[in-house]
């Protein structure tokens, strides 16, 4: 199966944000290369929430092109044989976390957002993913910081995306 059909098959089964998901469902049908950054009409993206349960935290990066703390995502790459594999890698590149877990159950939420020409679009699909017990992170290249921050310091740090995405998965724990 191709990282494409998968991608079908998991926004097929997502039941959240419906009118988003068909967006999304649009965009692979009319795109065949909408999971690639070359698809200049936009292309989907992988992105996890590292979440420490029993520490009540949550991890982010301080992205350094764009000087925002985030959940830790990118692009989709021709290895990835799934947008759960493609989220799970970048959490582990960026968070330098071994043994992390995508908490069960698929996207925990879509995230559209504008970036700048020639892509345009990020159609972002959104998971969280556990943490082991005693998780020590490692600063990647494409971060300036990493940091544990408590569920109640997000809303001060991070833009509302991350906040939605935090609470969202808070409440699938």
């Amino acid at each position: 199966m191709s990282l494409h059909e998968d991608a079908v098959l998991v926004l097929k089964g997502y039941e959240g944000q419906p009118e988003l998901r068909e967006t999304y469902l649009g965009h692979l049908s009319a795109h065949p290369d909408g999971m690639w950054k070359a698809c200049e009409a936009g292309h989907l993206t992988a992105s996890a929430l590292v979440i420490a349960p029993e520490r009540g935290q949550v991890l982010l990066t301080l992205h350094r092109k764009l000087n925002m703390w985030l959940q830790m995502g990118g692009h989709c790459e021709p290895e990835d044989v799934s947008l759960p594999a493609a989220a799970l890698r970048e959490a582990t590149e960026e968070s330098g976390v071994s043994g992390l877990t995508l908490l069960p159950g698929g996207p925990v939420r879509l995230d559209r957002h504008p970036i700048p020409s020639p892509c345009n679009w990020h159609l972002d699909v959104q998971y969280a993913a556990l943490a082991p017990a005693g998780a020590v992170e490692a600063i990647s290249d494409e971060s300036l910081d990493l940091r544990w921050f408590g569920y109640e310091e997000v809303t001060s740090v991070a833009d509302e995306s991350v906040v939605r995405l935090m609470e969202a998965a808070r409440a699938r724990l």
